[in-house]
């Protein structure tokens, strides 16, 4: 057996959500029922609309590559919506499409951060982050964020952290996985003090489209210079075709497809026709109907979690999870989310795979699946705290 790997793929951590998943499906494969409530992928089938345009591409014989920054009718469209949603004209020449909006945060980081710098975000946040910037040699430099703070990095807590290897600032807004906004004025002053450091701000955007009570800005809205990130899947819905976009300076475009020819050719073909329909008013009609049913589903869940003496010490305003404080009923998370899935088949996500700040005190719980199968949740574990009384 080969054992010389490189120390760059020894040093990547597990995504722990996705070790969880493999156990629960192998539970699964025995005859158990297990809830899902720990992978953030919305249960619900991509959109008809999208799906015949799939279809028609591919009868139409469109699967070769494309141009590596994407085909100029989904660039096109992209710009389009940034005009529909938001009132903000963007050049479709500032929008790349990417696989996933996992390639354009490799893409950014790539170049944006040279070896042995790093990018501040906040504790708790995306763990695929992390491993993004270990890959190229960087690192993520994770800031203490709690309720106070809603989990978000503020300009003051920038401010105090920056060090001379910070190259730049990741925000998530909404956030995984706390469903938490960055406040306008608040997006602003970090924009402005990013700038005065020298550093460049990356906003990831994927869950726009999906909050509740509240609309997003993008952050482009206040400093046309930052890196903005989203994708198809989660609004859209279209997890499985990987695909994702990302806006940035004209320059820094150029830079980042040049590296895309490189790494990935092209984005999927098939799935930038499918997208493509995706901006119709019959497919955005679908999804809002959608976001609606993600609303009901967040107000239920967040309502049982308090009710068997969870904390929710910040209701999400978007995305679809909730990060619930557990420590009433154990002190090591990690422990409570495999028993849980071992012991009563409801699978959830530990606050270790998010950071290290008090992560064993929190779970992070997903919405992506109905009403039935979360109200069985909240049931089942309704049972297992009165069975420990």
């Amino acid at each position: 057996m080969f054992s010389k790997y490189s120390q760059r793929a020894t040093n990547i951590e597990s995504f722990k959500v996705m070790d969880l998943l493999k156990r629960a499906r192998e539970l699964e494969s025995q005859g158990c029922d297990v809830v899902h409530l720990e992978v953030g992928e919305p249960d619900f089938a991509t959109a008809e609309p999208v799906a015949e345009a799939a279809i028609a591409a591919i009868r139409a014989g469109h699967t070769q590559y494309t141009p590596a920054a994407g085909i100029p009718e989904l660039r096109d469209a992209i710009a389009g919506y940034y005009q529909t949603r938001y009132g903000l004209r963007v050049d479709p020449a500032q929008v790349l499409v990417t696989p996933g909006a996992s390639g354009a945060l490799l893409l950014a980081f790539a170049l944006l951060a040279d070896a042995g710098q790093t990018f501040m975000m906040s504790d708790p946040s995306y763990p695929c982050n992390r491993q993004f910037l270990r890959f190229l040699q960087a690192a993520a430099q994770l800031v203490p964020t709690g309720p106070a703070e809603r989990f978000q990095l503020t300009e003051a807590l920038i401010t105090e952290h920056w060090q001379p290897q910070t190259a730049g600032v990741l925000l998530a807004s909404p956030s995984n996985p706390t469903g938490t906004l960055v406040p306008p004025e608040q997006m602003h002053a970090i924009a402005q003090r990013v700038r005065q450091l020298g550093g460049q701000l990356i906003v990831d955007e994927l869950y726009h489209g999906l909050t509740y009570g509240v609309d997003a800005m993008t952050a482009l809205q206040v400093d046309p210079d930052v890196f903005v990130i989203n994708s198809f899947s989660k609004y859209f819905g279209m997890t499985g075709w990987r695909l994702g976009w990302l806006v940035a300076p004209l320059d820094a475009v150029k830079m980042m497809e040049k590296m895309a020819q490189n790494l990935f050719i092209s984005p999927t073909t098939v799935s930038q026709y499918a997208a493509l329909a995706a901006f119709q008013p019959d497919s955005l009609a679908i999804f809002e109907s959608r976001r609606q049913a993600f609303e009901q589903r967040r107000d239920f869940l967040v309502q049982g979690l308090k009710s068997l003496g969870f904390g929710v010490p910040a209701v999400p305003d978007g995305a679809f999870y909730i990060y619930a404080d557990a420590s009433h009923l154990t002190d090591d998370s990690f422990s409570f989310c495999w028993s849980l899935l071992e012991e009563n088949h409801i699978a959830v996500t530990p606050g270790a795979d998010f950071g290290q700040f008090e992560a064993s005190r929190y779970v992070r719980f997903s919405y992506t699946t109905g009403m039935a199968q979360i109200e069985k949740a909240l049931q089942r574990m309704a049972k297992r705290f009165t069975a420990l009384d």
